[in-house]
């Protein structure tokens, strides 16, 4: 298992990731060719020094896992930094073998690096198996999130 910075080479493997998820297959398009959107996307992402696509791939170079990791500079906590890890996904076929939890161990020591104070993240309630993996992980369910989505 490899754990490296996300290239443009992987954005249909990660987009095939996301919408092969029972939420994401509601929000994602994946097909071939992949929308100009996600290639957007990635080229804004790779551009930001606060954000980190990463992808894991398995022995046959095959891209298996993927989360982003994002930055966020805050005046709170005396100018403190947060780490947030969002869209964490690992193929089905993979899941349950230990590879969330090194994705997870590789994110918390990067945070770490950064100097970030906390590292954060949300989780949708209709996901209860990725809640108990990341309380099981030390995350506390310490704030009620909300959201307002726009179309």
């Amino acid at each position: 298992m490899t754990l490296r910075k996300a290239t443009k080479n992987d954005i249909s493997a990660i987009v095939e990731l996301m919408a092969d998820d029972d939420l994401g297959k509601k929000r994602e398009n994946f097909q071939t060719p992949l929308p100009k959107q996600y290639l957007t996307a990635f080229e804004k992402i790779n551009a930001d020094t606060n954000q980190e696509l990463m992808v894991v791939e398995d022995e046959n170079h095959e891209v298996i896992g993927t989360f982003q990791l994002t930055f966020i500079q805050y005046l709170s906590y005396s100018g403190g930094i947060r780490a947030q890890i969002e869209n964490v996904m690992i193929r089905k076929d993979q899941r349950g073998l230990g590879i969330g939890k090194r994705m997870f161990e590789w994110a918390i020591n990067r945070a770490k690096e950064r100097h970030a104070h906390v590292l954060q993240l949300t989780s949708d309630k209709q996901r209860p198996r990725a809640i108990k993996f990341y309380e099981d992980l030390g995350f506390v369910a310490s704030h009620e999130g909300m959201k307002l989505h726009f179309k």
